[in-house]
């Protein structure tokens, strides 16, 4: 169930604080990774709608935390993920009738799948991490295993496990090294014969 309230406290250079229910209420924790858009920094007395639960010493946790009126945008943009989906799958079709043609070794096309299942396993792996606080894949790595053919695993992790998939800067890489990986294999399709 969804509540709105009030950031009643905030520490913007530590990252949380805490809001109370509208109508009142035991305050709850806040912290800057609960919110699901990260577009604009909260502020003491800013209105937010949130999940709230309760952490193994039985404090109150907010969770899925959206500023007032974003509620909608959150939703609108966790549909642009299945543009991925469909471009990974457009992908390993335009694989699989190249090596069926004869244009391309099916060596290729399992090397593209094995490198997708390791990407995947990756960013499960660090979402993971994220999570309970551990030592995290450095975002290289990711950006490496996308370069080596794993892009298509990285876009349908992205979008299943919500992972990275909203820091701008490192999209920015990765699309990077998607196009970088295409042109290496056009490459392969130009001199294969």
């Amino acid at each position: 169930m969804r509540f709105q309230g009030k950031i009643t406290s905030w520490k913007d250079d530590q990252g949380f604080g805490f809001v109370v229910q509208n109508g009142g209420g035991e305050r709850a924790f806040l912290h800057i990774k609960a919110f699901e858009n990260r577009t604009q920094r909260p502020a003491e007395g800013d209105l937010i709608t949130y999940v709230q639960v309760r952490d193994d010493r039985g404090r109150f946790r907010a969770e899925q935390v959206c500023f007032v009126g974003q509620r909608r945008v959150a939703a609108a943009e966790s549909g642009q993920g299945s543009g991925s989906v469909i471009l990974a799958l457009l992908f390993a079709a335009f694989l699989v009738s190249a090596c069926f043609i004869g244009r391309l070794p099916w060596l290729i096309a399992g090397g593209y799948l094995l490198m997708s299942i390791v990407a995947f396993i990756a960013y499960a792996l660090d979402k993971s991490a994220a999570r309970n606080d551990r030592w995290r894949t450095p975002e290289s790595t990711l950006h490496l295993l996308a370069l080596l053919g794993g892009w298509p695993g990285a876009l349908l992790a992205q979008r299943v496990l919500r992972h990275k998939s909203k820091k701008a800067a490192f999209l920015l890489v990765f699309w990077a090294t998607v196009l970088m990986n295409c042109a290496a294999l056009a490459w392969v399709l130009l001199r294969w014969r």
